[in-house]
This record gives structure tokens, C-alpha cells and sequence, in this order.
């Protein structure tokens, strides 16, 4: 970590800035419940207050690729303790993988809200794919229950996906050869005002193309639906090679924000992308200094979405070298000042492997956010609710 962060920590913790954290709380440790390593953390809260924590489960092993299942926790008491393990997604010995949930808060048919929760499949690794070799499809379930049952999955492939070998299915007819596809991951975004009330966005990534050495194959893009999931639509893709896992935020007026993973490594901070029409197209595209990064996932939430004041809550690990020293910052100016830090996990000194990794974030209430996130090298996901 860099010398003037944790000066900055010291200054604000001295200041009185930094508030007195509850203790993590493991929610999916590896090697119980069934499976061998939890990975891939997602949450939301439901309108009852309630917080729904996602995961992959792992079943064999910590590999990206194989039998992986996707998970739930619930918890109703602000994340000291939580429910039993339930399973949502089983694709058989293959994946079902990147949770990216969210909750329909504007359908009038369900005045609680509906649960979307976006994931991808695959019948090969990630390299083969890029290859040209094997798949990725895009689906998605939803609940009305709060998480308690679950609908049978929709497939979307074909309209948010514009896979290669059109020759092998006629309805893939695009140009464009694009082979790797996963979604965000983390909680996906509803607009919550303005022209686009209702829309749910899901922000993306994919390959196109024979892979390069440097990941220059790699755009982040978006696909939304704005009609509760009737029908769905796909982003201009961000034109910007290497850029990868994204997390999306609304913004008052009509915009929306990426905030993106660098996967080339040529530039250590997180790639920003603004769109004032809702996600459909970017208007600027740019590399954030103020956020220093691994190359590793980060995680983006609007905590006022319904007001035209912005605070803008980001979690990644804040590092440029390795994955550790996972912070929460906070942003009173959409994003082009992050004034207060918080240090949600250092990691363990002296521990081989990644200390911290991928992270999601919740507001809880008005003063306290959950952050949930990967901790002592993927030997547990932990949930830590932080008063700012």
C-alpha cells in the first residue's frame, strides 16, 4: 500500500472520519456445506430490509471452470448471522457462475419487488473459448418470495450475446466475433428515477476475436431490459482493449457509470465509462488515477438513487501490486473525488496468496453499508457492516 493512503487513513481516523466497524462475519467458508471453495461474491437487500448474499460453489476445487453451483444466504438482522445454505443454479458437472443480482422494485405486479439474478454457463474454460473453442450463454431466474423459490431459468444468449460460427446456429447472425462472455459480476442496477425508471442494466464483458498476449481481446459492454426482462438490449461496446469486469451505477439525468477492471495490466487503475443515455452509448471513457488496482474485480453503488444528490460507495482492493488491503471509498461528487477511505481488511501479514479479492457492496440503511467480500486467500467470503 502506498505511503500517502495510509497517511490518509491515519488522518481520518484521528479526525474521527473513520467509524468503528462490526467484525467480519464468515458467511461462505470454503471446504463445508458441500463444497470445496466459495468465490464470487453478490448482495442485495430486499424491501423488507432483508440482505440476500450470493456465491460460487465450488464443488471440486477453486478452478473458474467445472461443477459450480450458484448459492444463497439470508440474513434478517443486518448481517450478524445468517441462513442456511440453499442452492439456486445447478448446471449438472458444468459451471453456473458471475451472480449478478438485482431487485425489480417498479414492476405493479409485484409491489415487493422481483429478484432477477443474471448468470452465465459454459462448457469449456475461459482460454478455449477464446480460442473458438466451446461457449458462454447468458440466463437468468427470478423470485417473488424473497429469495424462497426460484423460477425455472430464461435463456437470453441470443439477444444479448453475438457469439462466432454463426454456421452453427443461423439465429447468431453478427458480425462481430465474440467468444468469452461473463457477466459483471456483483448486484446488477435498476434505475430507480428520470427517463429510464425501471431499466435494469447488467454490465459485461467479452472476448472478441483470436486472443491476444496483452488481453487486448477484452471490451466491457452492458445489455438491460425495459420491460421487467420481457426483452433485452445490448450497450455499445466500450472501446477500450482490455477492459473487463465492470460494476454499473446510475447517476441523476440519465446517466450511468462503469467502473472497469484494466486487464491488459498496463495502467494499474480502474477504467471509468459515462453514458448519459442510460448505458446505450459511452461519451467518455477514462483511466482513474484516485483508484489504484491489482487487476482484480471492484464493486460501484449509487447509496441516494432516488435523489439528485449523489454518493457514490466503491470497494476493490487498493493496490497496484498484489490483492490485498480491500477499501471502501466514498464519493460526494460522483466520482471525480473519493474524501473518505475506509480499510475494511489488511489481510493476514506474511500470508502467501491474496490476502483480499473480489468484493461486493449493499446499503443497509442511510448510515451503515455491508461490504461482502474474498479474504485469507478464498478460505472464506465475509460480510463486515461499516457506519459511515
Amino acid at each position: 500500500m502506498k505511503k500517502g493512503f495510509l497517511l490518509t487513513l491515519c488522518f481520518l481516523a484521528c479526525t474521527g472520519l473513520l467509524r468503528s466497524q462490526v467484525q467480519a462475519v464468515p458467511v461462505f467458508v470454503s471446504g463445508t456445506e458441500g463444497y470445496r471453495v466459495f468465490r464470487i461474491p453478490a448482495i442485495i437487500q430486499l424491501a423488507d430490509g432483508a440482505l440476500l448474499a450470493f456465491a460460487e460453489g465450488r464443488v471440486t476445487g477453486g478452478a473458474d471452470f467445472g461443477d459450480i453451483d450458484i448459492v444463497l444466504k439470508k440474513s434478517r438482522d443486518k448481517g450478524r448471522t445468517w441462513s442456511a445454505l440453499q442452492k439456486v443454479t445447478d448446471n449438472d458437472t458444468l459451471q453456473s457462475g458471475n451472480p449478478a443480482p438485482v431487485v425489480d422494485l417498479t414492476d405493479p405486479r409485484y409491489p415487493q419487488g422481483r429478484i432477477f439474478l443474471f448468470y452465465n454457463t459454459g462448457n469449456v474454460t475461459e482460454n478455449d473459448i477464446r480460442k473458438g473453442k466451446g461457449y458462454k450463454q447468458v440466463w437468468y431466474v427470478t423470485s417473488v418470495d424473497g429469495g424462497s423459490s426460484w423460477s425455472a431459468p430464461v435463456d437470453i444468449t441470443l439477444q444479448v450475446h453475438r457469439p462466432y460460427k454463426p454456421a452453427v446456429n443461423p439465429a447468431y447472425d453478427y458480425k462481430e466475433d465474440w467468444r468469452c462472455y461473463a457477466n459483471t459480476p456483483g448486484h446488477a442496477e435498476q434505475f430507480q428515477q428520470g427517463t429510464y425508471k425501471g431499466r435494469i442494466y447488467i454490465a459485461a464483458n467479452h472476448s472478441a476475436g483470436s486472443p491476444q498476449a496483452d488481453a487486448g481481446d477484452y471490451r466491457a459492454h452492458g445489455f438491460y431490459t425495459d420491460d421487467h426482462g420481457e426483452s433485452f438490449h445490448l450497450s455499445e461496446v466500450v472501446n477500450l482493449p482490455g477492459s473487463n469486469e465492470a460494476s454499473a451505477t446510475a447517476l441523476p439525468g440519465d446517466r450511468l457509470m462503469l467502473n472497469i477492471r484494466n486487464q491488459k495490466a498496463d495502467q494499474r487503475s480502474r477504467i471509468v465509462a459515462l453514458s448519459s443515455n442510460g448505458g446505450q452509448r459511452w461519451d467518455t471513457v477514462y483511466f482513474d488515477k484516485q483508484l489504484p488496482d491489482p487487476v482484480c474485480e471492484g464493486s460501484i453503488l449509487n447509496l441516494n438513487p432516488r435523489s439528485k444528490k449523489t454518493v457514490l460507495a466503491f470497494s476493490n482492493n487498493a493496490s497496484e501490486k498484489r490483492r490485498d488491503s480491500l477499501t471502501l471509498r466514498i464519493s460526494f461528487d460522483e466520482g471525480k473525488t473519493w474524501p473518505r477511505y475506509w480499510l475494511v481488511e489488511a489481510g493476514t501479514a506474511g500470508k502467501k496468496g491474496d490476502a483480499t479479492a473480489y468484493s461486493d457492496i449493499v446499503s443497509v440503511n442511510k448510515r451503515e453499508l455491508g461490504v461482502l467480500y474474498e479474504r485469507d486467500n478464498y478460505s472464506m467470503i465475509s460480510f463486515r457492516l461499516l457506519r459511515w
